[in-house]
């Protein structure tokens, strides 16, 4: 296998990138890891062809020892640094998006970003969109090379390229345990010729000979961030023994190729096609696999092997709900099995205007409600209705020519309204759908069927001639808000 492949034009990246958020980890104690002496170690990398790294905001700091390695460099692209930026949830202004993007410049000691890869939080506010079209405005500045994502789901991938947003890349958790980036992921990265960067593919070592045949840890004796997360992973897909069958599997694979487990987990990730890399971590000056990763590189999987990973995959249950859902929703898949490593709150997406004890009304800020006199949605008591809405987002038209687009932008406003008045979408009775074209019917269901699967409201979807060039699809709702705990 060839060891780099085009992310972009002019972006060449390793299969295996090395992560470097364990700094965060080895600083954990207060102490700053020394950048000069630090970044040394990253030579053993480079000179073994694994020129890609990754880091983020919030990963102690990494931004400050790459930048140092590669100024160091006489040649400084010889590697490709790659960043992300996770904002709080909450209104994102051109202003937070610049200051965002100068501190990271100026901690990586760089005048651009390889890849920049934003993260959202709360996709039922639009700010995300504002965050994205703002970091669009720095790439065409030149500050920013390439634009990527981050635990994004397929959906909303969906939005942000329809919408003209030039993402590049999407970075998600994909392994043999989790297998949600196979399934909705893979058809918008094919539409939108998005690559996938993959993490967790050894499930925090999980995926490793270490565990082969040991007993189940017991949850105090697992003391690091990685391995509390992707333990819950490992109950997610059904507990430990069809992840031991797993780990045999993998390990008989592996003696057929004379390599360890981890190089068939990594191998088995890049064998899909719209997998640009693995992401494995590093722990700087502590732990070097470097001549054992570069193993996985010269694996060639057979059909046999393939059936027979994919047997012991199916005894394991499907991870819940898309890509990056372990931030968003319950079960939340975190070191902590919640968001309070992560978030103190999220902020509501609409401000509920109160009318009278009973009524309540929501705007959205569309130049349509203030010229034709209604609001994007009333509560009346413990009723909501909401009007017919369009992929509209200030003066914005969202999802492009995508009707799937438009209709999951469409439900993520209704979704917002709803959790401003301290309902969700499990409380929507009913929704009727409007497309333009009857031939985008199919389409829009689906993404209807997507969002409202387990809740099934009564529906009606009609042809009807919406107002406003380019929109495919209006839906409007009606929920019956329950009292909740």
């Amino acid at each position: 296998m060839n060891a780099k492949i085009e992310l972009a034009e002019d972006l060449k990246i390793s299969r295996i990138v090395t992560g470097l958020w364990q700094i965060a980890d080895m600083e954990r104690d207060g102490k700053t890891l020394d950048p000069i002496a630090t970044s040394k170690h990253m030579q053993a990398y480079m000179e073994a062809g694994l020129t890609s790294f990754d880091m983020a905001d919030h990963y102690g700091s990494s931004e400050i020892i790459a930048g140092t390695f590669k100024n160091s460099l006489a040649d400084k692209n010889s590697i490709q640094l790659f960043t992300k930026w996770v904002p709080k949830p909450g209104k994102i202004s051109r202003e937070d998006v610049r200051k965002a993007v100068n501190i990271a410049l100026v901690r990586m000691q760089q005048p651009s970003i390889d890849l920049l890869q934003f993260h959202a939080w709360f996709y039922p506010d639009p700010s995300w969109l504002d965050g994205l079209f703002y970091l669009k405005e720095l790439k065409e500045e030149g500050l920013i090379k390439h634009l990527g994502v981050t635990n994004f789901d397929a959906a909303h991938l969906r939005i942000a390229c329809a919408s003209g947003i030039p993402i590049v890349s999407n970075q998600v958790c994909h392994s043999v345990i989790d297998q949600r980036a196979s399934q909705q992921m893979k058809n918008v990265c094919e539409t939108y010729n998005v690559k996938l960067l993959a993490f967790g593919t050894l499930a925090g070592g999980f995926l490793t000979d270490k565990w082969l045949g040991k007993a189940e840890p017991k949850e105090d004796e697992i003391k690091i961030w990685s391995q509390m997360k992707y333990k819950r992973f490992i109950d997610a897909a059904g507990g430990w023994t069809p992840f031991q069958n797993l780990l045999e599997i993998l390990k008989s694979v592996a003696d057929k190729h004379q390599v360890s487990v981890a190089n068939i987990a990594g191998r088995y990730i890049l064998e899909s096609p719209t997998v640009a890399s693995i992401i494995v971590g590093a722990r700087l000056g502590e732990s070097e696999h470097i001549a054992d990763n570069k193993k996985l590189l010269d694996i060639n999987l057979d059909a046999k092997d393939i059936e027979s990973i994919k047997k012991a995959q199916s005894q394991l249950k499907a991870i819940p709900g898309d890509c990056g859902d372990e931030y968003r929703k319950p079960p939340f898949l975190t070191a902590s099995g919640d968001l309070s490593d992560h978030l103190e709150t999220i902020p509501k997406a609409f401000t509920p205007v109160k009318k009278s004890e009973q009524r309540s009304q929501i705007f959205s800020g569309t130049e349509w409600e203030e010229y034709a006199g209604y609001c994007r949605a009333v509560k009346d008591g413990n009723r909501v209705h909401v009007s017919g809405t369009t992929a509209t987002h200030g003066p914005n038209m969202i999802g492009g020519k995508d009707p799937a687009a438009q209709a999951h932008f469409v439900i993520d406003k209704i979704e917002g309204v709803l959790t401003s008045f301290g309902g969700s979408l499990e409380d929507v009775v009913r929704t009727r759908i409007f497309v333009n074209n009857i031939n985008d019917w199919e389409p829009v269901a689906r993404a209807h069927g997507e969002r409202f699967k387990d809740i099934n409201p009564a529906n009606t979807l009609v042809e009807a001639k919406l107002v406003g060039d380019g929109y495919l699809v209006e839906i409007e709702a009606e929920a019956v808000l329950q009292q909740r705990i």
